[in-house]
């Protein structure tokens, strides 16, 4: 049974390296300590829309935008809820596309996966196959955009204009890992609903999740027998055209930071910040190439969680914990126990730049001596 470890005021400030949470501005911090008002007051209209639009401007889309208190794996349950009848393909190449065929299971569907090996990325082309020669009429087919287990970067575009050929099936992208630094056109390639949460490329503190739905996607909900009820797209979106608010008290301090943050991505710009997180990428791909390898398949690397492979056996569990002590700078080991030392992860998302990832990887050198 676990015991109560009473939480203390002494921790020391560490800076985030991990896949998510990932550092926070200051005046995105601050801007959570307004004094408390009412859910249903016009200044939360004034909040709620503000945040909804500017997230609309930001991902440069036309689709419905719905922000709720929760994780992203609430948009991944109700998404299935909302336009799954039946059956459901997943593609899965890691731990978290593996989670959304467990999640359809668990909520009663008939769920076939494409699978590809850990490390490799899901390919536009095996979804076609699949899908030409399936005799199941499948509602939805599901990807993760960042497989942040594996550190692959999955071709949803291409993806998306293969299930596009098919109109009566749905594509759900998982993007929780990934949108706000990684740049994907959502209107031009078909996806129906995306999500991600905000305390990874955001870099907001963790509480919200954000989900863009088209109107093929409402409209699918709309001629369904069942539905999530707190996630259902209907009663979302209805309440936010009606009432310009969310329908459930939501996280009022957690939206007060998302403003002050989207204002600070909004000035960025999204080509900006996809080219700032571009650069990083790049340099910690090239640092791992010179030290030690990439897990990914090459041309699928993530954009912002880089999964290096530990091809020097270097003690994984042990680096990470010198450079926690000696420099307050903490990185990810790899996913579960299958790549726990096998691998090592980077975030580089949020407001990371260059020069702060280059401190990290200095840090990482001088511990392991590399």
């Amino acid at each position: 049974m676990t015991e109560k470890r009473e939480y203390r005021d002494d921790y020391p400030d560490k800076t985030l390296y991990i896949p998510g949470p990932t550092e926070v501005r200051e005046d995105v911090i601050e801007a959570m300590c307004e004094p408390m008002f009412g859910h249903r007051m016009d200044r939360m209209t004034d909040l709620y829309t503000t945040i909804v639009e500017d997230t609309k401007d930001f991902l440069g889309t036309d689709n419905n935008v719905i922000v709720l208190t929760g994780s992203g794996t609430e948009f991944m349950e109700s998404s299935i809820l909302n336009l799954v009848d039946e059956h459901v393909l997943v593609t899965t190449c890691g731990s978290f596309s593996e989670r959304q065929a467990n999640v359809a299971e668990r909520l009663g569907k008939t769920v076939d996966t494409l699978e590809y090996e850990w490390g490799q990325a899901v390919k536009p082309e095996g979804v076609r196959e699949r899908l030409e020669e399936s005799d199941t009429d499948y509602d939805v087919v599901t990807c993760v955009m960042n497989e942040s287990s594996t550190g692959v970067r999955n071709p949803v575009e291409e993806i998306g204009d293969v299930v596009a050929e098919y109109p009566d099936t749905y594509f759900v992208v998982d993007a929780v890992s990934a949108l706000g630094g990684d740049y994907v056109d959502i209107d031009a390639h078909g996806i129906d609903v995306i999500f991600t949460s905000v305390q990874k490329a955001f870099a907001m503190p963790p509480g919200l999740a954000v989900c863009v739905v088209s109107e093929d996607a409402y409209e699918r909900e709309l001629e369904s027998d069942s539905a999530s009820w707190y996630g259902g797209f209907q009663r979302t979106i209805d309440y936010y055209d009606r009432k310009g608010q969310t329908h459930s008290t939501p996280a009022i301090p957690v939206m007060l930071a998302y403003r002050t943050q989207m204002k600070h991505m909004l000035e960025e710009g999204h080509d900006a910040r996809n080219e700032r997180h571009r650069e990083m990428a790049e340099y910690t791909q090239e640092w791992a190439r010179e030290h030690f390898d990439m897990f990914p398949e090459e041309g699928y690397e993530s954009q912002t969680v880089s999964c290096i492979e530990n091809t020097r056996d270097i003690d994984v569990a042990g680096t990470i914990e010198a450079v926690s002590e000696e420099c307050d700078m903490v990185f990810s080991n790899g996913y579960g126990s299958a790549l726990g030392e096998k691998t090592f992860r980077i975030g580089h998302m949020g407001e990371h730049d260059l020069e702060s990832i280059e401190a990290l990887t200095d840090a990482i050198e001088d511990v392991a001596g590399l």
